[in-house]
């Protein structure tokens, strides 16, 4: 009867060890954090067939491609003037159809005042995801007089 009572202890406790053991590595797995890359961002189009000009009192056509593993918390697009001039177009986007999202095509059409004076400008377009982690794509932009159904076009 003793050795029955020993067979049976010891096969409880080594089928117990062997469910804890089994049990804890997948607990491992979940447990380690996923690395998101930093997100991907190709502009596709900056102005009318991709001229890199836009008119004062006109918009400007913007087209870009984002990958966001983590999903995109917010999208920033600043235009500046470049050398001596201060004037600066600035636009976010916090809520809407981008954010949340991992995989979009950014499409809008940026206001262009008036008042920009013509001249060169640096565009600079910021994927920021909910991780915190940024990319920025950059690219020269000329404000020109032209005409305003340039840029009407989807």
């Amino acid at each position: 009867m003793n050795k029955l009572k020993y067979s049976s202890l010891l096969l409880a406790f080594v089928s117990t060890l062997f469910i804890g053991l089994t049990a804890c590595s997948d607990d491992d797995d979940d447990n380690q954090e996923v690395n998101f890359k930093k997100p991907v961002v190709t502009l596709t189009e900056v102005g009318h067939a991709n001229s890199s000009v836009a008119h004062p009192g006109s918009d400007m056509h913007l087209e870009a491609n984002v990958v966001a593993e983590a999903g995109i918390k917010r999208i920033d697009v600043e235009i500046h003037q470049e050398g001596k001039g201060s004037f600066e177009i600035e636009k976010s986007y916090t809520e809407g159809k981008y954010i949340g999202v991992r995989n979009i095509e950014f499409h809008e059409h940026i206001d262009i005042p008036e008042t920009a004076p013509l001249g060169e400008y640096h565009l600079h377009f910021t994927v920021t995801d909910n991780l915190g982690q940024q990319t920025t794509a950059e690219k020269h932009v000329e404000v020109a007089e032209g005409g305003n159904d340039d840029d009407d076009d989807d």
